[in-house]
């Protein structure tokens, strides 16, 4: 029996009878040749904490890139794809290892009116298939650009961000939390339970993510985990701690998002377990503290918590398969982004500058603010369905439009407000910040949107000017005869 067919017949096996159940942490279990028992069916992250103490093998670590070789890495990829990449650190571990991301984009490192997807992977130490999984991905949108549609239009049409490692500590021990033993999946703000409120008491790994949340604004976002195989999205965790379905305002939209990763992927849609292969986090089991929530609550980003290993640390051999199953889930997931939803720009209509102002959608509780300085929004959707879109922005005149989303296709709506006039008749400015790269960038907005009508006025005023001087040289020539001297008005 070949190699290729032992894979394969491991990842049928481990599917069939145990998809999403019991996370073990040891090869040397039952569990990792896929023959879990069927009573820790649907148990999964629970059984996770309660095994923390149970280290695996270190040889489970060949195959996998060490820290020091995954830096090589990012570094590599960014000397051999620089065309269409930048490398840069959000901050440093516990252990002062750099957390680097690659951003791939067509203008990388340029602010454009684009949405913004990021993956994180190796949240946990001991689940560390993302990190190998994101390298993958990036240097298959490398050697793919300009020879993929689908790979075109993300590196045109989206900033899209990899942190390949959240937790390099973690990895390093093999063990869950980082060099702190600290689970990063429940150092978050918990809007349910504010225990962990105190800024400085949070791990760096987290206050490198929320100040990266701060600086950038992501439109939607994936960590990658492993001991099941199922997309699971908000709410993580409810306010009574039951394991009942918790759903949030965008409930529609997060399923939508987890049945695009689902349905692509080669068998997490026909999954015994969870339906359709997609999960609500708290129907699963409650997480307080978790990264996903907080994305949604405090980034404006809808973030997805993808399980995408039934083995948290498989063997390095079955990282090939693992990479085909997934690749199409993650590709189509970041290109939902531009294929769906509604997007566009708020303007004012007196002076053309860009609006930072607000985006809501009647019915549904949640607002999407609009960049600082372009003021554009991306305000994902469930496709098919009619809506009530308005732009908000203090100072001026609320307007609101109906569209209907078609399947697979966005669409753009711009607006552009008037100001609000007062009793006395003066203008109501915004109280938003439009400092001055704000107020240069709008005025090539507008220049370039009016061109021609500018272009008309500046004939036409040079052509007044001409004739204006002529007629004074005229005049001056008269001034200088003595015939006319005393006669001369200007």
């Amino acid at each position: 029996m070949n190699l290729k067919f032992c894979i394969l017949f491991s990842f049928f096996v481990r599917n069939v009878i145990a998809r999403g159940g019991y996370r073990s942490t040891s090869l040397s279990s039952a569990a990792d040749l896929g023959f879990e028992n069927e009573s820790y069916a649907g148990s999964g992250r629970h059984l996770i904490e309660e095994n923390q103490s149970h280290h695996p093998r270190t040889d489970i670590a060949r195959g996998y890139m060490t820290n020091s070789e995954l830096e090589r890495a990012v570094k590599e990829f960014w000397r051999r794809c620089s065309h269409i990449s930048r490398i840069y650190s959000i901050g440093e571990s516990v252990r002062g290892f750099p957390l680097w991301v690659i951003e791939i984009s067509d203008k990388p490192g340029l602010e454009e009116p684009e949405p913004a997807f990021k993956f994180i992977g190796n949240v946990h130490g001991d689940e560390p298939v993302g990190r190998e999984l994101l390298l993958l991905l990036a240097n298959w949108i490398c050697d793919n650009y300009k020879r993929d549609p689908l790979v075109d239009l993300i590196v045109d049409k989206v900033h899209l961000h990899i942190l390949p490692s959240m937790n390099p500590d973690g990895f390093s021990f093999r063990r869950r939390g980082n060099a702190n033993n600290v689970d990063l999946n429940r150092d978050f703000p918990d809007q349910f339970f504010p225990w962990n409120n105190n800024e400085d008491a949070r791990q760096p790994e987290t206050k490198a993510i929320m100040s990266w949340l701060r600086e950038m604004r992501f439109t939607a976002s994936a960590s990658l985990h492993g001991g099941a195989l199922v997309a699971n999205y908000p709410w993580d965790a409810s306010l009574d701690k039951r394991k009942n379905y918790y759903a949030c305002p965008d409930d529609g939209t997060f399923r939508f998002l987890a049945s695009i990763y689902s349905k692509s992927h080669h068998n997490m849609s026909l999954s015994k377990e969870f339906e359709g292969g997609i999960t609500n986090g708290a129907a699963w089991y409650p997480v307080y503290g978790g990264m996903q929530d907080w994305n949604y609550i405090h980034g404006g980003c809808f973030e997805l918590t993808l399980e995408i290993s039934d083995n948290k640390w498989p063997n390095a051999k079955e990282l090939p398969t693992i990479w085909e199953y997934n690749k199409m889930s993650m590709l189509n997931l970041v290109a939902s982004l531009v294929k769906t939803g509604v997007h566009g720009r708020v303007f004012s209509s007196d002076s053309g500058r860009p609006l930072p102002g607000l985006i809501t959608i009647k019915g549904i509780n949640y607002t999407v603010k609009t960049s600082r300085t372009l003021a554009d929004y991306h305000r994902l959707l469930i496709p098919g369905e009619r809506y009530e879109v308005m732009a908000t922005v203090p100072g001026y005149k609320s307007k609101a439009t109906h569209i209907w989303l078609e399947k697979e296709e966005a669409t753009n709506v711009d607006f552009i407000l008037d100001p609000e006039v007062s009793s006395d008749g003066t203008l109501l400015r915004s109280i938003c910040d439009c400092g001055g790269k704000s107020r240069l960038l709008s005025i090539g907005y507008f220049w370039g949107t009016h061109f021609e009508v500018y272009l008309v006025l500046i004939v036409v005023l040079a052509f007044l000017c001409f004739l204006l001087t002529r007629r004074i040289k005229s005049k001056l020539l008269k001034q200088r005869s003595p015939r006319k001297r005393s006669v001369l008005t200007v």
